[in-house]
């Protein structure tokens, strides 16, 4: 076992995804059960030694980190039970952090950052104000006046369906409670990572 000290980045991707990056041997299961990985430029194995090797800030410039299903298959058939997919999610951290989205990308992680933003806010997701923030968030990022529209003509049809509703559904019982959850994993997050 090699006592090689870790870099600042890959210290900080292993106390966000609570796993050792170098007990990957790099067998490549993450990457052959992975049902995106035809998709992704860098594979979930190529992104674990990216991270290995120190290149944290490529790996998080990567578009295969906003591809990502996070359905947790790579971790489930690691054999040195090395959680993958929460590398990958740290790794969307840092490229939040750093502003290193893959410009073909962004709109994704507005997406999640809107729908994560909007539970927390109300305490369950409310699909109004989630489309709403998220439109305009895109628009502000690439004043594209197609995209900001997309979409539109399903509004119609989708109320006289009884599918879009305004009113916001039954208020959480206890909005403070999922409010200290999301406090306490950013107090951890933090803790881990100062």
């Amino acid at each position: 076992m090699s006592t090689k000290t870790l870099s600042p980045d890959v210290e900080r991707v292993e106390a966000l995804a609570h796993t050792h990056v170098m007990d990957c041997y790099q067998c490549g299961k993450c990457s052959a059960g992975c049902p995106v990985a035809d998709r992704m430029d860098v594979i979930p194995s190529g992104l674990m030694r990216m991270v290995q090797i120190g290149e944290v800030r490529q790996a998080a410039g990567t578009m295969s980190v906003w591809q990502c299903l996070s359905c947790q298959t790579c971790s489930t058939r690691c054999p040195k039970s090395v959680h993958v997919a929460e590398v990958i999610d740290a790794l969307k951290q840092i490229a939040f952090e750093k502003k290193l989205i893959h410009p073909k990308l962004r709109r994704v992680a507005i997406f999640q950052k809107t729908f994560i933003d909007t539970v927390r806010r109300n305490g369950r997701l409310n699909e109004i104000e989630l489309t709403g923030f998220f439109k305009l968030s895109g628009f502000f990022n690439d004043f594209s006046i197609p995209k900001l529209m997309a979409d539109g003509q399903l509004a119609v049809p989708m109320i006289l369906r009884n599918k879009l509703h305004f009113k916001p559904g039954s208020p959480v019982k206890d909005k403070a409670v999922v409010r200290r959850i999301f406090e306490k994993c950013f107090k951890e997050t933090k803790k881990k990572t100062t």
